[in-house]
């Protein structure tokens, strides 16, 4: 056995990777989740699925190329496990291996189409201070990784430190994100095809605040994926 081998050996004898869905143990080859709990994701499939119920969620809010989400949401099911392992236990790899899954069936689709750019919603600077790192940002990560698109984290900006999200209302979830972000240099994204990141749909206030700046303050198109909907 190799040396590198034997250390990783020795590693996961001392700290054994487990899947975050079902908490088994990961064989080589395997990253984050195991082969059985990947099979059987909930995947929406809606990147195959134009006018989809994703983008119908958009819909007379803001003008968008496409949308889709990766994988259904239900609070409390073992696939929350991924969402809660990415935003709330520092696990911010799992969004970067996330992404890179989602790139690899994206690949197989017309989704990417004429995308220029890929942009994850931001947090504002205080906030990823305080949590560490930005969730959104390690999910648009491994899409980078995974397509060879560049990704861009300067030009959209969250400008309000406004409260989180959770536990409000529609209409709070409106107020809360309204005019909160801005486009720091509209003149870099002329002309340019935008993908917009962000890890979970519900209402979509926070995706719409930030198409809608792009969109009114650039010459831009703009599409929209999330690791998950609910």
């Amino acid at each position: 056995m190799s040396m590198i081998r034997w250390t990783d050996a020795f590693l996961n004898l001392l700290f054994p990777r487990s899947c975050a869905v079902c908490n088994g143990s990961l064989v080589k080859g395997e990253e984050s989740i195991c082969t059985m709990c990947n099979s059987r994701m909930p995947r929406t499939n809606y990147h195959l699925q134009p006018h989809n119920e994703v983008e119908q969620r958009f819909w007379g809010k803001v003008e968008i190329e496409r949308a889709t989400s990766y994988f259904f949401y239900t609070k409390g099911s073992d696939y929350s496990r991924i969402l809660h392992q990415l935003k709330y236990n520092g696990y911010k790899e799992i969004g970067e291996v996330m992404g890179r899954y989602m790139a690899k069936e994206l690949l197989t689709s017309d989704f990417l189409q004429n995308i220029d750019l890929i942009m994850p919603v931001p947090l504002h600077s205080k906030k990823k201070k305080a949590r560490g790192y930005n969730q959104s940002e390690w999910i648009a990560l491994g899409l980078s990784h995974g397509t060879g698109i560049p990704m861009d984290l300067n030009v959209l900006k969250r400008v309000v430190p406004n409260s989180t999200q959770t536990r409000k209302s529609v209409f709070e979830r409106w107020e809360n994100v309204k005019d909160v972000f801005q486009v720091t240099c509209p003149e870099s994204l002329q002309g340019k095809h935008i993908l917009l990141v962000d890890d979970v749909l519900t209402t979509g206030a926070t995706l719409i605040s930030c198409a809608t700046v792009l969109v009114e303050t650039s010459n831009v198109k703009v599409s929209i994926i999330t690791l998950a909907v609910a």
